[in-house]
């Protein structure tokens, strides 16, 4: 198992950056491929943000368009995204995710608001 632990969300203004980071323990960080997933208020289903492989693969959702880039240091068992030029409609809770074979981790979340 792994348990993982975000930090770096706040308030931000409009055209803004965050970075977001997720600790992970517990096992053995490598073999996971881990993302970054989002809920916005409302009731609005949790979705993509991004993914990076054990190897290193990056995927972004459409609305990322080139705003955000995820990265990870295995030695550190860390995983980030780095947010920039933020919109309104990016805040939600941004939740980091662990996959490996059929089991999924999820973190707490961390709030993102971007409001001016």
């Amino acid at each position: 198992q792994v348990q993982l632990v975000e930090a770096g969300g706040g308030l931000v203004q409009p055209g803004g950056s965050l970075r977001l980071s997720c600790a992970a323990s517990g096992s053995i960080f490598s073999i996971y491929d881990m993302g970054w997933y989002r809920q916005a208020p409302g009731g609005k289903q949790r979705e993509l943000v991004s993914t990076i492989t054990r190897g290193g693969t990056t995927n972004y959702a459409d609305f990322v368009n080139g705003r955000f880039t995820i990265s990870r240091d295995n030695a550190k068992k860390m995983v980030y995204l780095q947010l920039n030029s933020l919109k309104p409609e990016d805040t939600a809770v941004y939740y980091c995710n662990a996959h490996h074979t059929m089991s999924d981790y999820w973190g707490q979340g961390t709030q993102v608001t971007v409001s001016s």
